[in-house]
């Protein structure tokens, strides 16, 4: 046993207070995570693709608040429940959603990333017709695998069309519709992909203006390619003109800073306006789908009623579906 220069034995510390220090660590680490995605600070490489996985760092500071807590920590527990509250904020709206829109001219989307034309291309085709889809937002289109979605039909059921594909590769994008197109050009200057846009004539209703969206992925080597690419989209409109749809693979979540300015211009995400905001699109080789990097995106004169995703074989990404309603009194 230790003892002190008097002979009496040397106080050990105690199990709690071997425990204070790592407590507040991990904490602190939670905080600084917290501010980052808060901040919207997140830069480089390593944190853009960190920062879409915030519902997953929500539940592990949960997690983690019940450990200090069960700890009696309470400068760590301060810290972990100011953090879990903070992000809950972040979260749990996109899992709650709002009001849905139920007035409005129905025009139902739906929007699929073809993992370089790999997808098979008759469950596209079947859920454009289960769905009785209006406008089909197609990423990653490729000549081959357009060939097999008129094939599989897909012409008979959406007849117009606006698309740029390529030979191979993440490049192509394409537009198909039920009612007429006609090309939109000029209304942005695209960093990424083919992005189109097309105004779609609705019968007995407003012209709607739609935008593939599909820049490029923020990996190591094209981070500022990504940020460009999503800050250089079409802000919403102002209540003049046709209401403005955007449709596609963002290559980014609720949760990235640049996808959040673009939305504090004035649009919805559909996903998360109806409850869905958490449903992931995309996955990693043969992973479950971890992320949501689709979306639609509509200005304030239309809405969502429903939104579901569905599994796309041969894809990474699953299909994203968007029942929308435009509203006839604000669309004049």
């Amino acid at each position: 046993m230790d003892k002190t220069a008097g002979g009496t034995p040397a106080a050990q510390p105690s199990r709690r207070q071997r425990g204070t220090w790592p407590a507040l660590v991990v904490a602190v680490l939670f905080a600084v995570g917290t501010a980052v995605r808060l901040g919207g600070l997140e830069a480089g490489a390593l944190l853009v693709p960190l920062v879409s996985l915030t519902p997953y760092f929500t539940v592990a500071a949960l997690v983690t608040l019940g450990v200090v807590i069960t700890a009696r920590n309470r400068v760590a527990t301060a810290i972990m429940l100011a953090v879990c509250v903070c992000l809950a904020a972040c979260v749990v709206p996109r899992a709650v959603g709002g009001t849905v829109s139920a007035a409005g001219r129905p025009l139902r989307v739906l929007t699929a990333n073809l993992n370089g034309g790999r997808a098979e291309a008759q469950p596209v085709v079947d859920l454009v017709r289960r769905l009785n889809v209006d406008v089909l937002s197609l990423q990653e289109l490729t000549w081959p695998e357009r060939a097999r979605l008129e094939a599989a039909g897909l012409a008979e059921l959406l007849p117009y069309q606006v698309v740029e594909p390529e030979m191979w590769g993440a490049d192509g994008s394409g537009l198909y519709a039920r009612h007429p197109l006609r090309e939109r050009t000029g209304l942005f200057q695209p960093v990424g992909h083919h992005m189109p846009v097309a105004e779609v004539a609705l019968p007995g209703g407003p012209t709607v203006e739609v935008v593939v969206v599909h820049p490029v992925a923020p990996v190591p080597s094209t981070v500022a390619e990504w940020e460009a690419g999503v800050a250089t989209l079409p802000p919403a409109p102002a209540a003049t003109g046709a209401p403005r749809i955007l449709a596609g693979d963002f290559n980014a979540t609720l949760d990235h800073a640049v996808f959040r300015r673009m939305l504090a211009t004035g649009y919805t995400d559909a996903a998360a306006a109806t409850g869905h905001g958490l449903a992931p699109t995309w996955s990693v080789r043969r992973m479950p789908p971890l992320v949501t990097i689709d979306h639609v995106l509509t200005d304030s004169r239309a809405g969502a009623a429903d939104v579901r995703v569905y599994d796309l074989p041969g894809s990474d990404h699953r299909a994203l579906f968007a029942d929308l309603r435009v509203h006839p009194q604000e669309s004049r």
